[in-house]
């Protein structure tokens, strides 16, 4: 599960997995793993089993039973895994590029650090901070879009 920091484990996909982009991927799969598959298991967990119960009982296939119940009731919180996911994949390409990268915006923090340059180090915080909002909004408004049902209900 989550017993090790992800971040303590960033070196060690340095040493296996060279310099390139692979550990960059590697720690940022690793943040992100876990909130969306607790979220979606959640999710799909909490289906109401009645409805489910009413599908079968007028013999729906099951792949119809998925589609038009269990995904869109899941949906809400797979979202909701989603939006914590991707502010947590800017986190794990930062720290990916801290521990192996000679470029990027953790790359740019770690030099702006080491050469005390704080204009650098607000700009590339600055950065980070723009790239996190416009993914979380980036999510939020796919969300809209998959569950225009949640606009009408909200309103």
């Amino acid at each position: 599960s989550q017993a090790i920091p992800k971040i303590a484990v960033a070196p060690l996909l340095v040493l296996w997995l060279g310099l390139g982009i692979w550990p960059k991927i590697v720690i940022t799969a690793l943040m992100v793993f876990f909130p969306v598959v607790v979220t979606a298991a959640e999710g799909f967990s909490s289906v109401d089993r009645n409805l489910v119960e009413l599908l079968q009982s007028v013999h729906a296939p099951r792949r119809q039973v998925f589609f038009r119940i269990s995904i869109p009731h899941a949906m809400p919180r797979i979202f909701a895994g989603l939006k914590i996911a991707i502010t947590l994949a800017v986190v794990g390409a930062v720290v990916g590029e801290w521990v192996g990268a000679d470029s990027g915006l953790g790359y740019l923090l770690v030099y702006a650090n080491t050469f005390l340059d704080s204009t650098l180090l607000f700009s590339a915080l600055f950065v980070l901070v723009v790239v996190g909002i416009l993914l979380f909004l980036a999510v939020g408004v796919v969300e809209r879009l998959a569950m225009p049902w949640m606009r009408t209900n909200n309103r």
